[in-house]
């Protein structure tokens, strides 16, 4: 594992098609930093702003980006799988098409970002802040929303079945075509007012 990388700005860099492993950022700030194509793997980044960084088709594997910033990057066509974006904020940020398999989002922000048609099946998004986010015909099966924010949400088209959504307020959020199973129907009627008998 590399070591510690703290307090350091990177800006312009070309770091297209790199493989990178096990390095470590701390309050770092990573300004029109092309990572197209590149594949990164046990990396962990904590407290660091991402501005303009392009991760086009480029692999994440068990990269971990907690307490971070990122604004105005672009994932498109980028595969995640098992990573771990505790706390971190998307801000205009381009999330598609995007791959996300496993890992942790907890807590994460993704208000108003446009995430339609994500697979996001399995991903753990408790008490992320979702609202505003367009979520229509995403993949949201077995994921774990459990008290996620999803005021005025567009969740049309979106596939819910075996989502945990405890704790998660329904009205307002726009449903229209979702699919859902028998469990979450009965949710959705009483958050509605329906007697379900």
């Amino acid at each position: 594992m590399e070591d510690l990388v703290q307090d350091t700005t990177f800006r312009g860099r070309d770091w297209a098609l790199e493989e990178v492993v096990g390095a470590r950022y701390e309050d770092c700030a990573f300004h029109d930093v092309d990572w197209s194509e590149a594949r990164l793997t046990g990396c962990v980044f904590t407290n660091c702003t991402f501005g303009n960084v392009r991760f086009n088709a480029a692999v994440l594997e068990r990269v971990a980006i907690m307490q971070s910033t990122l604004q105005r990057c672009s994932f498109f066509d980028a595969e995640l799988t098992d990573c771990k974006l505790t706390g971190s904020q998307f801000i205009d940020c381009g999330l598609r098409p995007l791959r996300v398999t496993g890992g942790d989002w907890g807590f994460v922000s993704l208000s108003g970002q446009n995430l339609t048609g994500a697979a996001l099946g399995g991903l753990r998004l408790r008490e992320a802040d979702l609202m505003g986010a367009d979520l229509s015909r995403a993949d949201l099966r077995d994921a774990d929303l459990s008290h996620a924010r999803l005021t005025d949400a567009i969740l049309k088209g979106a596939d819910l079945r075996g989502a945990d959504l405890d704790g998660v307020e329904l009205r307002g959020v726009d449903l229209t075509g979702a699919t859902i199973d028998i469990g979450q129907a009965v949710r959705f009627a009483t958050a509605h007012g329906a007697t379900v008998a």
